[in-house]
């Protein structure tokens, strides 16, 4: 039977946190969205309807939200990268993906956004 992938998705997580470099952005804590994507193999979560068979996206939620809230970022590329870290943690976890949004980082757009991937290598 072929193993089926099971996609979590946390859409528009909405946080606050101390992000950049210019002393506006030091002094004062910026909104920032962030969306996750995981994928994982849902084979036993399907057949048996326990939760420690299945990969708790409250879990991962609450380790990133702890991450964000408490920690001070420089570079969105870091921050991206500790969340993709959380996002990608369990053994479970074959592919994830992390897009940050900082609203409002340039006078003309909406955001500016960084995405970053995970992707497990195959043994062979």
């Amino acid at each position: 039977m072929k193993p089926e992938i099971a996609v979590i998705r946390i859409k528009n997580l909405r946080l606050r946190t101390y992000i950049g470099i210019k002393e506006d952005e030091i002094q004062n804590k910026q909104d920032v969205t962030i969306n996750t994507v995981i994928h994982y193999c849902a084979n036993k979560a399907r057949n048996s309807d326990n939760m420690d068979d299945a990969l708790n996206y409250r879990t991962i939620t609450k380790k990133i939200i702890a991450l964000v809230e408490n920690n001070r970022f420089s570079l969105l590329e870091n921050l991206t990268s500790q969340v993709l870290s959380i996002a990608s943690e369990h053994d479970w976890v074959d592919f994830a993906k992390v897009e940050i949004d900082k609203p409002h980082a340039l006078r003309f757009a909406d955001s500016v956004s960084l995405e970053l991937c995970y992707q497990k290598q195959s043994i062979q």
